[in-house]
């Protein structure tokens, strides 16, 4: 099987929703909604306003090239990549 870590938790304390965020990657990129304005619309017309949303990304490190401590994305010719991540919601 695949080597999941866990990543990352979010809940909200007022729905009691939980979204846990697994993967083999060594990273994750959280994007804010700091700049919605209103002009974005999502299912059912709703319109995003400033920090109605955010992104987890799984990935490798940022600039890993340039950090011989960071863990390598080097991809050889005849290489082959992979990797998971698993979104798992619940209730708490």
């Amino acid at each position: 099987g695949t080597n999941l870590t866990p990543a990352a938790r979010v809940y909200d304390p007022s729905s009691g929703r939980v979204l846990d965020v697994l993967t083999t990657q060594p990273g994750l990129q959280f994007y804010t909604g700091n700049f919605l304005d209103g002009s974005a619309k999502g299912k059912g017309e709703r319109v995003y306003q400033f920090r109605n949303a955010f992104c987890m990304e799984t990935q490798r490190f940022p600039d890993s090239p340039n950090h011989p401590t960071f863990p390598s994305t080097e991809l050889k010719p005849g290489q082959v990549f992979h990797s998971a991540t698993e979104f798992r919601f619940s209730t708490k």
